[in-house]
Order: C-alpha cells, then structure tokens, then sequence
C-alpha cells in the first residue's frame, strides 16, 4: 500500500519520478473483473484462456492502467490531482503472479491551470507491458492551505 504524499504544483520539477511494484494475483483479477463488470473468460477461465495466444489468464489492460492512478492519486502529485486525460498504450500482456512496475515521472510543468503532463510506463521483467501519458491538475499551495 503506497503511503500518501501530497505535492503541490509549486513541490513539483521535471524529472520527478515515483514507482510502484505491484504482484497481480488472481484474487486481484478476479476482484477487478466483479468491479468494472469486465468478465470476460480469459481473465478469469484458465481453461478458455489455454486457447488464446497467450496460453494462460492475462489481467485486464485497465487493472494494470489503475496501478497508475494509484501512483498519480497517492505519490505524485498525490491527494488533490485530478485526472484531465490519460493515453494508453498496451504493449504486452500481464499475467497472473507477474510482478509490475509502475513508473511515472513529470514530463512538462504548466502554469497556466497548473496542470502537469507525465509519462506512464507499466513494466513486466524488462518488458514495457503498457505506456502512455498524463495529464493532471495539480492544486497549488494556496488552494491546498484553503482545502485544509
């Protein structure tokens, strides 16, 4: 569980970077799968799945992507950030018990709506499984001292 950190637009430099490693299990697939609605058999049928390309039960592309809101919402920017636009880009499958890395680091900083546009990259081993890109709303320290 990652701890909450809450940065403010003026905390905030390019470069910053934040992580997350998260092991997938099937209990999470599982779970995903009875929240979104998404029950489609090759997350959750080991024996349909042996039939697709992928031999086994893969996680939804969006569980892996909502790692990411994970770091955006908790680490950076953190309790505050709004979410304006996401890209996403899946490159490979994760499967049950792999172990992804969540990355994210500030790409560009704009003052005008205090807004921050950040890279988004989910990896499996040294397997880019997911990339994309940002887009957030990030309090400001007087918006932050008024929230409080």
């Amino acid at each position: 569980m990652l701890e909450l950190q809450r940065l403010c637009y003026e905390d905030l430099k390019i470069g910053m970077t934040e992580t997350l490693i998260k092991h997938v299990s099937s209990s999470d697939v599982v779970g995903f799968a009875e929240v979104s609605g998404d029950r489609n058999p090759i997350h959750l049928s080991e024996h349909f799945a042996a039939k697709t390309p992928f031999k086994t039960r893969i996680a939804h592309g969006l569980y892996t992507a909502s790692l990411i809101s994970a770091v955006l919402g908790t680490r950076l920017p953190g309790p505050g950030a709004i979410y304006l636009s996401q890209t996403l880009n899946f490159k490979a499958p994760v499967r049950i018990g792999d172990d992804v890395l969540v990355a994210v680091t500030v790409e560009e900083l704009m003052e005008r709506g205090n807004r921050a546009r950040l890279s988004c990259i989910c990896s499996v081993d040294d397997t880019v499984v997911l990339e994309g890109e940002a887009l957030v709303k990030v309090p400001t320290r007087e918006e932050d001292r008024l929230d409080r």
